[in-house]
């Protein structure tokens, strides 16, 4: 399995980009988010991979960081999506937003990921947020959740189990849903200001 690329840029375009390593140029599909953050032509550059094996040949996928890729990889696992469908998905909206819309059951928005129609958008809903019920169901039922300065029992269980979907331990999104005055924000824009803290 090929965990990474690091070398050299040769080429970019929407959809695709070929990474040179040790004289080997590999071709990988992209996301959009993906392409904006790559280097101009011929500078270094590392995508973390994802490796397709199909019986006519291997498909390599590549991301930014291991957050998209593993976004990547969940929904992978929803019941007929496939590789194309699950790019699409991630190249209209962010791991943030998508984990937002799931915890939110707001389908609708991922309908606009070109290829994704009403029925794939609401499996996605249904199954990602099941498991993420298995995994984390105290947080998303509103047990246990951190303490009064936390915020609003239910909406705080949510944006944690949003960012623990997206790999951030229970403990780091807790802190970070402290320091966001979720009172005033949507489920979705505290999913976002959560992600700002934990990446800025």
């Amino acid at each position: 399995m090929i965990y990474s690329l690091n070398g050299i840029l040769l080429e970019k375009d929407i959809g695709r980009a070929v990474v040179e390593c040790a004289g080997v140029g590999y071709e990988v599909s992209i996301t959009a988010a993906c392409l904006s953050g790559l280097p101009d032509l011929r500078k270094p550059v590392r995508l973390f991979t994802f490796m397709n094996v199909k019986e006519d040949g291997v498909e390599l996928f590549g991301f930014s960081d291991t957050r998209e890729r593993d976004c990547f990889k969940m929904l992978l696992e929803v019941n007929g999506v496939g590789p194309k469908v699950a790019l699409s998905v991630l190249s209209e909206l962010s791991p943030g937003d998508l984990a937002a819309s799931v915890v939110t059951g707001d389908h609708a928005r991922i309908t606009k990921a070109n290829g994704v129609g009403p029925k794939v958008a609401q499996r996605i809903v249904l199954e990602l947020k099941d498991k993420m019920s298995k995994e984390h169901g105290d947080l998303l039922a509103g047990k246990n959740t951190a303490p009064v300065e936390m915020g609003q029992g239910a909406k705080s269980a949510e944006v944690i189990g949003a960012l623990m979907v997206l790999g951030y331990t229970q403990h780091e999104a807790k802190r970070a849903v402290a320091s966001v005055d979720i009172a005033t924000l949507n489920v979705e824009q505290a999913v976002k200001a959560a992600l700002g803290k934990l990446m800025g």
